[in-house]
This record gives structure tokens, sequence and C-alpha cells, in this order.
């Protein structure tokens, strides 16, 4: 101790004592806490790659493009068929699902002719498609019909052909039908007067009189399909034309032909000298 002035003696610090404080740092840790765990540097992450474009992209704008430039011409019905379905699915290939129609019904015919029940068995053509389908049998019957009716069916013959070929060819089941022409052979009516089943139609030559009358018609046509395709004319068939045409004929009214319509081709009673 160091004696001063007063008697007192000032006690003189430790070296411990005299130390200055100093003051924490603040990056320093405490003892009793975990340090942080190191930080890693930043992965730059790579963008994933786009997925590879489909094989059909483009291809609906260049199977238009082939149509615009050549119409029907060089396209397989196929093609024709899966253009038209691009009106009904409108995202994806159509390819499949047309050929698999083909492949079903045989052909671009049979598939507008098939029924909308059949139609929808084929995977991929849902109702909408199917409905679409049978509409586009409805425009085509009905573009066949008109060459019919702006003209003198006997001297278009063909287009008789056409239109009864478009409109029945390909039904499952038997239907009859008959034209009913004026004195010039202009078509006053078309009409289905039967339908019956996979290999008969019943037909009743007094309604087919009846008919004729009430439409004040001078000739008829009579046309019917063979479900099997084979248009060969049955005993049943060539009777049954037998009896119209002597029904008719004191009446005044022509049976003018009987064609029977199938798959394969068609057959004319006259042709075969049956009328």
């Amino acid at each position: 101790m160091k004696q001063t002035s007063f008697g007192f003696h000032e006690a003189t610090p430790s070296p411990q004592e005299q130390a200055p404080t100093v003051p924490a740092l603040p990056n320093q840790i405490p003892l009793d806490e975990p340090a942080p765990p190191p930080v890693k540097p930043a992965v730059r992450q790579s963008k994933p790659s786009k997925p590879a474009a489909k094989h059909y992209h483009g291809h609906r704008a260049r199977l238009r493009e082939r149509f615009e430039e050549n119409g029907l011409n060089g396209l397989q019905s196929y093609e024709v068929l899966e253009m038209l379905l691009f009106s009904s699915i409108k995202q994806g290939d159509t390819k499949p699902l047309a050929k698999s129609l083909l492949a079903q019904f045989g052909s671009f015919a049979q598939v507008l002719a098939a029924p909308k029940q059949r139609l929808e068995e084929v995977p991929g053509c849902g109702p909408r498609t199917a409905s679409f389908i049978k509409e586009i049998q409805a425009a085509a019957i009905l573009y066949a019909k008109a060459q019919v009716v702006e003209r003198d069916p006997l001297s278009s013959w063909s287009k008789v052909l056409e239109y009864v070929r478009a409109a029945m060819a390909h039904n499952d089941k038997e239907e009859f039908r008959i034209l009913f022409l004026d004195k010039k052979n202009r078509l006053i009516a078309d009409e289905v007067q039967q339908t019956g089943t996979v290999d008969h139609t019943p037909v009743y030559p007094r309604e087919v009189t009846k008919r004729a009358l009430e439409l004040s018609a001078c000739a008829i046509i009579l046309i019917h399909n063979h479900p099997s395709g084979d248009p060969t004319p049955s005993r049943q068939d060539i009777e049954m034309t037998t009896k119209i045409a002597s029904t008719l004929e004191p009446l005044g009214i022509v049976l003018h032909d009987h064609i029977i319509i199938a798959g394969s081709g068609h057959v004319s009673f006259r042709g075969l000298q049956l009328i």
C-alpha cells in the first residue's frame, strides 16, 4: 500500500485489475451455442429442356395445304377421313382413329353409313365424333339427292344411282324406297316405304299404288338394298315386282325400273329383262 497525506493507504491494484476491460467482439459466439453450419455456395440450376415436338405438329396444316393444292388427288381415304375429323377433334393426331374406323368398317362410305352406336365402339370415337360422322353422311346424301331433283332422273341415270348408293348401299337393314315421277319424269317425291330386317322388307302392292295415286304420279322407280352385299334379286323380289307392275298398269302408272343396291354394286330389273 501507498501512504497518503491523510494517513490512509491506497491499495495498489493487482495486474489483473490493472488490465483494461475489452468489450466482446460482436462476432464472438457464446460457448454454449452451436456454431452455424458453413454456407454452401449456391448451385446454379440448369433450365429444363423443352419436350420434343410431337410428330404430328404441323401435320394438319400440311394436309390442308395438300388438299387445297390438289383436291382429292393424291390423298388416301384415311387422310380424307382424318382431315374431316379435325372439325370434331380439335387437338391431337386423328390419323390413328381414321385408320381404325376404316379397318373396322371396310371403306370410307361404310364408315359414314355405320350406325352411331357401332361407331362409338371404336376406341377414340366418342358420341360427339360419332354424331359428326353421321352429319357428314347426311350432307353427302343431300348433295347426291340434289343432283337428281334438279334433273330428269331417266336422263341422268348415273346421278340416280349415285344418290341411292349413298343413301342405301351400306345400310345394315333392308329398306324399300320409291321415286315418284310426274308425266315429264321429274321427281315428285322420294319416300322410304318400308324398313325391314337384314334380309327382308315387307312390301304391299296396294300401299304402293295408293301412294302413287295420292301424289298423282305417272311413273315410279322401285329401289331396295341388300345388306348382304349381293344385289342378285331373290325369287320373292321378282314376284313382288311383278305384282306391283300388274297393279299399276290398269291405272296408267308406269313402273320404270326396280333397282337393287348392294355394297358390291347394283342390279336393274329392266336391264335383266324382268320388267
